[in-house]
């Protein structure tokens, strides 16, 4: 039997399932031992420093602990602190991206995904270089700086050049004040001689979900293809470290598996990466199993309501309050309108699902991964969420300022990366308020740029960004940044 084991790079070790069984027992015989759970909060608050604030997060049994916990008023405390912990580390600002499907060719026989190989009634399409192009342009006439990029797994199809051809054209795309400033890459498991290279290509974070830590059901939901192989699709991110990618992204996919075991086995590979690498995720992303073509989310019978959704996301985010957090257009515009508050940092905006498809004029469906909940534009996007308070943030710049990995966690973790982030959130949304917002959309970004001004703390930063908006607002001179 494998022994619990964070420091392993053996999958069973640091995924340890008896490890998480008796953490789940644990949290149970606990979620109503309201000291030891004052206790927990009390530890996930955020304490005052020199320098600003830091949090001792929580290990798994702590955070499945809060998980469980039924009592209304510990709930709410949670979620205060949650947000807390947001407002402290990452501001008010929140990241905006958009996914970008290069193909749809896959011989994976993943249950929950469209684009497994039996099904037949799927239109398969790849892009040309020449698309991706066309795709880029579509991106950025929308005001897009980052993307993720997505892909089926198949080697012929979708071999590892061909992703990297993607990148390098994605790159070179300059159409008008448009430019794609960061590229992330959601692709299959693959070896560090190929993460070497999508590092060498200039990527910015690589993002692989689990989709369910629980072997058995991950074996069962994948019984075809190279996905089947649990031990390498969970080992992956310790070889993109290998190969030298500072910034990795986890999820799992909620609905496929009983959520308090998958919730427990996210934070043990937060702790894990930590531990081994000396820095843990830099984002985790909380899909949920939607509806998709030849896919039915109640064929899987752990999904999960709206309230125990938001619990999760603010337990995660006490667990692990450095790591950056994304929603999709998975979820409606409600759901993503509470998420915010508990813990949210990034956000798609204007998403398609489908390959090819920001060159439609009409949203395609017929190859689609997932219904997008969220059909609203971007515009409409960025509006809503400064009338929520937050401002929209098309910032790249710690990435092409070698502020990654254990270089942007130690600039978080003492409340440092405030100094740049919040700047340059202001920057680039002035940069989007000019070349792409509608008038009211403009309007509204420009009254909240101002406020937001006078509440850069340092007087030279404070000063050099507000001559920089005023560069941007009367030139065409682009991509300030600190």
């Amino acid at each position: 039997m494998a022994i619990y084991n964070p420091k392993s790079l053996k999958a069973e070790e640091f995924i340890n399932d008896e490890e998480i069984q008796e953490t789940l027992a644990y949290a149970e015989a606990n979620k109503a031992n309201l000291a030891l759970i004052d206790e927990i909060l009390e530890k996930a608050r955020p304490k005052p420093t020199a320098t600003g604030c830091a949090c001792a997060g929580l290990t798994h049994r702590e955070a499945s602990v809060l998980l469980a916990c039924e009592d209304p008023d510990k709930i709410k405390k949670m979620y205060e602190i949650a947000e807390e912990i947001k407002l402290a580390f990452y501001g008010n600002r929140i990241v905006i991206f958009a996914p970008l499907y290069l193909s749809n060719y896959c011989v994976n026989g993943c249950l929950y995904c469209p684009y497994h190989l039996k099904n037949k009634h799927i239109s398969r399409k790849k892009l040309t270089q020449d698309e991706v192009r066309a795709e880029v342009i579509a991106l950025q006439d929308m005001g897009h700086k980052r993307l993720a990029i997505e892909s089926g797994e198949d080697p012929v199809n979708n071999p590892i050049e061909y992703i990297l051809d993607c990148i390098n054209t994605i790159y070179s795309v300059h159409h008008k004040n448009g430019d794609i400033r960061r590229v992330n890459v959601n692709i299959a498991a693959t070896t560090v001689e190929n993460y070497r290279r999508l590092k060498d290509a200039g990527i910015g974070t690589y993002i692989l979900f689990q989709e369910t830590y629980h072997k058995k059901s991950y074996e069962e939901l994948h019984p075809t293809g190279p996905k089947h192989n649990y031990d390498y699709h969970t080992e992956a991110m310790d070889r993109a470290m290998e190969g030298g990618i500072d910034d990795v992204g986890l999820g799992v996919l909620f609905g496929l598996e009983m959520y308090k075991y998958e919730f427990a086995g996210l934070i043990m590979h937060a702790e894990h990466l930590e531990a081994v690498h000396g820095v843990g995720p830099h984002t985790i992303s909380v899909p949920r199993v939607k509806h998709a073509d030849d896919i039915d989310p109640s064929a899987f019978d752990n999904g999960i309501d709206d309230e125990t959704f938001a619990k999760i996301t603010a337990c995660i985010r006490l667990a692990v309050p450095y790591t950056g957090m994304i929603i999709s257009t998975r979820e409606s515009e409600e759901v993503r309108t509470k998420l915010l508050r508990l813990g949210i940092s990034q956000v798609s905006g204007g998403s398609r699902t489908s390959v090819g498809g920001y060159t439609e004029t009409e949203r395609p469906h017929d190859t689609e991964q997932f219904d997008v909940s969220d059909q609203r534009s971007l515009d409409e996007v960025v509006r809503w969420l400064m009338e929520h308070g937050h401002i929209p943030s098309f910032c790249t710049a710690c990435y092409r300022a070698g502020r990654t990995g254990d270089r942007f966690m130690s600039l978080c973790k003492n409340g440092q990366i405030l100094n740049c982030c919040h700047p340059n959130a202001l920057m680039t949304l002035s940069e989007y308020l000019e070349d792409y917002a509608a008038p009211e959309t403009k309007e509204a970004g420009y009254a909240l740029v101002e406020q937001e001004l006078k509440r850069i703390p340092r007087d030279k930063v404070r000063e050099v960004a507000a001559q920089n908006i005023q560069e941007i607002r009367q030139s065409n001179r682009r991509d300030f940044r600190f």
